[in-house]
């Protein structure tokens, strides 16, 4: 099996890092392919990676059986993203701050590359939206977490009228709207009060941020509608941004598709670790936390 290693070349000691994951991957029998990108980025390298092998992203999603995304949660999702045309599955090895789906721990390589080696890991097929707006000029949005439309730079509140299919749901304002997948259910999404949604189901979720109404909360949606958001605002420009990566400032009035893309990213989980313990230990979901900081 052949791993493609691509690393966040922004984070420090980076190359202490891909030489940890380089010996586990040789002593366990794999072979691999870095990212050339590591390679241009870094001036010196050490010893144990400086012959590489070396190869451009795409080249190492056609090439290789895994890729290993090394970084925090956004390295994943721009991983992710590159992946889009790729049926590579993708296992991100947390080097970054929260490490939701960047899951694995770059401390327990030899775990890890076992179990892969004994086959015993899964791998998630994960919803995609992609989007489109109307008479803009980068027209096509893909997100693996969301799409989120916000007011941007403008101090007052944006004005919001939605449908599902061809049915009205409501006009309301507020300072944006976040359409979700389960995978970015945890996400920004999370933070304005949406739900928790398990990665296996098959939804989007709308959660407004900050309504100006006590009657507006998140809606829950089959991914087989399509939803169109029409979008106004006094000022001159409206922010679209995709997992929070690929930001677009385009003029209102704005009409907005959404929808579930046929394509989708594949994650790749072992044995060792499911979705609901990393809820517990990284989100503290369910937990007493009087009884984690004054036991």
């Amino acid at each position: 099996m052949t791993i493609g290693i691509l690393p966040n070349t922004s984070k420090e000691n980076i190359a202490e890092v891909v030489s940890i994951l380089v010996k586990s991957l040789r002593e366990n029998g794999f072979d691999y392919i870095i990212s050339s990108n590591f390679n241009h980025s870094l001036k010196e390298l050490p010893q144990e990676i400086r012959q590489g092998p070396y190869m451009d992203v795409e080249e190492i999603f056609g090439q290789c059986d895994m890729v290993a995304s090394i970084g925090g949660d956004g390295t994943m999702l721009n991983t992710a993203f590159q992946a889009r045309n790729w049926e590579t599955p993708i296992m991100g090895i947390n080097f970054g701050k929260l490490g939701f789906l960047a899951e694995f721990d770059i401390n327990h390589m030899d775990q890890l590359l076992k179990e892969i080696k004994e086959g015993k890991y899964t791998i998630d097929n994960r919803m995609v939206l992609e989007g489109e707006c109307s008479s803009c000029e980068n027209k096509f949005l893909f997100a693996i977490n969301d799409i989120v439309i916000e007011k941007g730079g403008w101090p007052k509140m944006i004005e919001l009228s939605l449908k599902v299919d061809d049915d009205y749901v409501t006009t309301f304002a507020a300072d944006g709207l976040i359409l979700a997948t389960p995978t970015g259910s945890t996400a920004y999404s999370l933070s304005t009060g949406g739900p928790i949604v398990s990665p296996q189901a098959d939804v989007i979720t709308m959660s407004p941020i900050s309504p100006h109404s006590l009657t507006m909360r998140p809606l829950v949606l089959t991914s087989s509608h399509t939803i169109n958001i029409r979008v106004s605002s006094m000022h001159t420009s409206v922010q679209i941004n995709c997992d929070g990566q690929r930001v677009y400032n385009y003029t209102p009035p704005l009409d907005i598709t959404v929808r579930k893309s046929k394509k989708h990213v594949r994650l790749v989980h072992t044995y060792s670790t499911n979705y609901f313990k990393t809820l517990r230990e990284k989100l503290f979901w369910g937990m007493d936390l009087r009884k984690i900081f004054h036991p």
